[in-house]
């Protein structure tokens, strides 16, 4: 069963690889969708695909690429939208 759910993502997540590392960690666990910066020093993303690889993939984001200090994440349940890759979107 696929799950759509976006994420914002708390921390030092700016400067650090934290939107190319998330897009190689999506494409590894066949997740499709998208993430990019936000003003507010925040990352941002929507991940869509099969229930395990989206709790992997929350897994992940809590601890983030090497250089982040991820702080907290702000989960919220999406509508499926049927994205076909996962871009970065700026």
């Amino acid at each position: 069963m696929k799950i759509n759910k976006q994420v914002r993502v708390f921390g030092r997540v700016q400067g650090v690889f934290f939107r190319k590392s998330t897009q190689q960690k999506a494409v590894t666990l066949g997740i499709k969708g998208w993430v990019k910066n936000d003003t507010d020093g925040t990352v941002v993303l929507e991940m869509e695909g099969d229930i395990r690889a989206i709790q992997e993939m929350e897994n992940w984001l809590r601890e983030g690429p090497p250089m982040a200090k991820v702080e907290f994440l702000e989960i919220t349940q999406m509508e499926k939208k049927d994205y076909q890759q996962f871009l970065i979107l700026h």
